[in-house]
């Protein structure tokens, strides 16, 4: 698979198309905002089309300034944000932007305490509100230039997962020589190498490398299934001891990432015929995503999309659904862009509509005691038909001979 030409960098328009959007989204959860400021590199970039280790602050009435403490000659050369300037610390931005208002709108999900103090310093403010969930409605809706990078990172995954990764299995492989492998696959490929997360103390390096009943090992991160990982200290990617034995499953579910946007999948394989058991869970999963799938339209609410294929579930089903034991989730999906995990979310009490052109991942999953996770993930962009999927659409359950 050739690569296709680098990520061109973001236009002014689209910039300008952004900010407005997120000014408008602000206006309408907190119409007395008086100044934003963004600092988050994956939030800087979007809204400036660079990651300065800096500050966006972006008045109520007047011009935003990017405020790039460092690389700021590489800044001014990537991004075409109309206003750049250089700063020694927090103080030139507050000496720049004159007074400062009783209340500032910050990112306070991704700042830590440390950061934000060093910040208030000199923006001693009153309060200091959140922007996040302004900022994340406005980035779950993708315009075309960003569905067109995540639709080729959809289709390097696609290839990665579906064609690829059954040529590397082999019997005796530990999940570790298989997901470095895979690794090489995918950068070869075109796959940036980072999985980047929303969540507090979130991390992925590739994903989820699993053969057997290592996907049911409890997993930190927020998701159905679990893995063993390389140890206590790094429970990520793929165990060295746990090695591909005839009749296990092979899971695999990891993100794959092109100019910063996500794609994520998930694929199941069987050495050998699989049980009639792990065939008809397996098969179940995929019918509740087709279900969901047909309900990505704009308009529809997303606790909908759950209440209507997860709530129609029977007890015996939903036992060990959207993850084994004691480490299931209340979800079904999830937006992604430009981290694998972010808004919307399809889940029960999210009452929020679906628009067109939001971005979300489907993973219907079960863990079957001593087997493994079987289930299916892919990513699918919002439209009037229904989701359209950016990364396949074969989420059966492969047999290989190996």
């Amino acid at each position: 698979m050739t690569h296709e030409p680098s990520i061109p960098a973001i236009p002014l328009a689209e910039l300008d198309q952004r900010l407005g959007r997120l000014r408008a989204a602000l206006d309408s959860s907190s119409p007395s905002w008086q100044l934003a400021a963004v600092m988050h590199p994956v939030n800087l970039y979007y809204l400036t089309g660079a990651m300065p280790n800096g500050v966006l602050l972006i008045p109520r009435d007047g011009e935003a300034v990017v405020f790039a403490r460092r690389a700021y000659s590489r800044v001014i050369t990537e991004s075409a944000f109309p206003r750049i300037l250089p700063m020694r610390s927090f103080r030139d931005a507050a000496a720049a932007i004159g007074t400062i208002p009783e209340t500032i709108h910050v990112e306070k999900e991704a700042l830590t305490v440390g950061h934000l103090e060093r910040f208030a310093k000199h923006f001693p403010a009153k309060v200091f509100a959140g922007i996040d969930r302004a900022l994340g409605s406005v980035r779950a809706v993708k315009s075309p230039f960003e569905l067109d990078i995540m639709a080729r990172c959809g289709k390097i995954h696609r290839h990665a997962f579906e064609e690829i990764a059954p040529q590397l299995l082999r019997y005796g492989m530990s999940e570790a020589e298989f997901g470095t492998a895979l690794l090489a696959a995918m950068l070869a490929a075109g796959h940036d190498g980072v999985c980047r997360t929303a969540m507090f103390g979130g991390e992925l390096f590739l994903g989820s490398i699993c053969f057997g009943d290592s996907s049911l090992v409890a997993n930190p991160f927020d998701g159905p299934d679990g893995v063993r990982g390389l140890g206590p200290g790094m429970p990520l990617f793929g165990s060295r001891e746990r090695r591909l034995a005839p009749g296990d499953l092979v899971f695999i579910d990891c993100g794959c990432c092109v100019g910063g946007y996500h794609t994520d999948k998930t694929i199941v394989f069987s050495c050998g015929q699989p049980t009639p058991g792990t065939l008809a869970a397996h098969q179940r999963c995929v019918e509740i995503q087709e279900s969901a799938v047909a309900l990505l339209r704009p308009g529809t609410l997303c606790s909908a999309v759950y209440e209507q294929t997860v709530g129609q579930l029977d007890d015996a089903f939903r036992e060990n659904f959207m993850g084994y034991a004691d480490q299931g989730v209340r979800f079904l999906g999830h937006g992604i862009g430009l981290h694998i995990d972010e808004l919307p979310v399809i889940a029960k009490g999210f009452d929020v509509p679906l628009e067109a052109n939001m971005t979300i991942a489907l993973e219907p999953k079960k863990g079957l005691p001593d087997i493994g996770m079987v289930g299916t993930e892919d990513t699918f962009v919002v439209t009037a038909d229904g989701g359209r999927s950016l990364t396949g659409g074969s989420p059966i359950l492969r047999v290989i001979d190996l």
